[in-house]
């Protein structure tokens, strides 16, 4: 049975007539959902996920670490529709082990032992997800389930309605100062240009250099943004 305040959370997101999608109550919401963050991550057409509405302290270090490391839940969720519930992440018999190898003993070290991720979906059109996280091991409750299943087909629904009039990436969806992870694209823009190569092969960069000085992506592209690092083809960097 969806908690009375959730159902009435829905109602408003539901009823909303101003541009965009109306700020969620994250903060509110995961604490009905027992979790301790909630992250909003957009990807339409399967693209790169965005995380666009936050709330809780590990929340922004979480989706960093995904984005370094090119793979986990979130972007599972995002991108291929999957839902994935990891309720200890400390559970090396879980497939996230082999999945998703270092990542699960750095998602630990951020402090969060469970993540589980509901991708955003209307039919076959992938969306992006909602990602909560909790800091001690367990799962959620049935309850917390539905209540969970129900906030995102809501949110679904809305952004679906709400890109019918304005396209999706001009959606005022974003809490100030904007994109989480602008800085990272401005970055990469930046790298592409100087190295003479695609986005693609400048993203890989960014990523390779913050995995292997086990940096946030975030931090790097800030780096490079004020031209305190500079890295080359060939992997290498300087300050």
């Amino acid at each position: 049975m969806t908690h009375p305040k959730m159902a009435d959370y829905l109602r408003t997101l539901s009823s909303h007539t101003g541009p965009g999608l109306a700020p969620l109550p994250l903060a509110a919401c995961a604490e009905m959902l027992g979790l301790n963050g909630l992250g909003l991550l957009l990807a339409p057409g399967g693209g790169p996920s965005e995380l666009v509405q936050s709330c809780g302290e590990r929340t922004t270090a979480l989706e960093d670490l995904q984005k370094v490391q090119g793979q986990g839940p979130s972007l599972e969720a995002a991108r291929h529709g999957a839902l994935m519930l990891l309720p200890d992440m400390t559970d090396t018999s879980t497939f996230a082990t082999d999945r998703w190898p270092g990542l699960p003993g750095a998602i630990e070290a951020l402090g969060v032992r469970a993540v589980f991720a509901f991708p955003l979906r209307i039919g076959i059109i992938a969306l992006g997800a909602l990602t909560g996280h909790r800091t001690r091991p367990g799962p959620m409750s049935a309850d917390q389930l539905t209540d969970a299943f129900r906030l995102t087909d809501t949110v679904a629904q809305v952004i679906i309605a709400t890109a019918a009039h304005a396209e999706l990436p001009d959606i005022p969806l974003l809490d100030d100062p904007g994109l989480h992870f602008a800085e990272v694209h401005q970055a990469t823009g930046m790298l592409a240009a100087q190295l003479d190569t695609d986005c693609d092969h400048a993203l890989i960069r960014l990523r390779g250099h913050a995995f292997s000085h086990d940096r946030p992506l975030l931090d790097v592209a800030r780096d490079v943004l004020a031209r305190q690092l500079h890295l080359d083809a060939d992997g290498d960097s300087s300050p």
